[in-house]
């Protein structure tokens, strides 16, 4: 399966279902996780009977549907209250997401919209990950005229969240959500030509991007490299027991990065990469290149050649 499968988070009021909106407008299928969070509590499932033996008859609503403001008002300054409320509904929202992640096309774009990437260190799972930026004065305002919050429920629900400078370190595209409606739709619009288009014709091709026509940006190799050795980490979690990633050149168009790896001992006598874990790496967009362990990247906005090198 080579599907692309991007993330798209942000903190709450950032407007990240506008972004996937977008998206789908422009061919992807979005697996929502809000409204998978809601059909798995939705009257007479077994999530709903699940929350209410928990939390009790205060969270059920006069109509016998779940009052989700106030399972809210109990949960979101309150972190095991909300361990709680996860350990009955993830498995849930997982086992439905995976059933719709299945179902879209091969050479598809899925787009998991996702509220808890970040919080769930889940950003290995994709491909990419979109990153809804606004700044939280306007998403206080946002959530008190868009949802009727009063102001102390609002900030409560975002300081709550991780911070925006964690989100940025999972992100690999920021898009700015503070302006128009037409600024966002422009700007996710030049991202799915210039981006996501070419890294699913690389991916479905299974070759590397080409080298970049113009330099590429020194300042966010790093932090780039690191985001690439937290997905190869997650495609062969089994291969790999910790990983660190060196940018070594941003030359000739190529982002290259020297990956230490401390590598799990292989079953038998056979290579610390077998072919599987090689397939497994060219579908998460790290195809191999020149032979040995060097692989490149088919994302265009990061051409790369990436060195995993076994440590002793």
């Amino acid at each position: 399966m080579h599907m692309l499968r991007i993330g798209v988070t942000g903190g709450i009021g950032s407007g990240k279902s506008s972004i996937a909106a977008v998206l789908r407008d422009r061919g992807a299928v979005i697996i929502d996780a809000d409204a998978i969070s809601r059909q798995v509590v939705a009257p007479g499932s077994a999530g709903l009977a699940g929350v209410l033996k928990h939390f009790g008859p205060g969270v059920r609503a006069a109509d016998g549907s779940l009052d989700r403001a106030a399972l809210a008002r109990l949960v979101f300054t309150d972190p095991g209250a909300r361990r709680e409320l996860e350990a009955i509904t993830h498995p849930l929202i997982w086992a439905e997401a995976g059933r719709q992640f299945a179902a879209v096309p091969a050479d598809g774009v899925a787009v998991h919209d996702m509220p808890l990437l970040v919080e769930k260190r889940m950003s290995g799972e994709y491909h990419l990950v979109i990153i809804a930026m606004v700044d939280p004065e306007t998403r206080v305002r946002r959530l008190v005229e868009q949802r009727g919050l009063d102001e102390a429920d609002a900030r409560a629900r975002i300081a709550a969240q991780v911070s925006d400078d964690e989100r940025v370190a999972a992100g690999d595209v920021l898009l700015d959500n503070g302006g128009t409606p037409d600024d966002l739709t422009a700007a996710t619009g030049r991202l799915w030509q210039e981006r996501i288009e070419p890294f699913r014709a690389n991916l479905l091709a299974l070759r590397p991007a080409a080298p970049a026509t113009s330099p590429l940006e020194l300042a966010g190799a790093q932090a780039q490299a690191g985001r690439i050795a937290t997905r190869i980490a997650h495609t062969i979690t089994d291969r790999i027991e910790a990983i660190g990633a060196r940018v070594t050149s941003v030359a000739g168009g190529l982002l290259t990065i020297d990956c230490g790896v401390v590598a799990a001992k292989p079953a038998g006598d056979g290579p610390w990469l077998a072919p599987e874990h090689r397939a497994a790496l060219t579908h998460a967009g790290f195809p191999g290149v020149a032979g040995g362990d060097v692989f490149g990247n088919c994302d265009p906005a990061w051409p790369s050649r990436i060195t995993l090198r076994r440590m002793p």
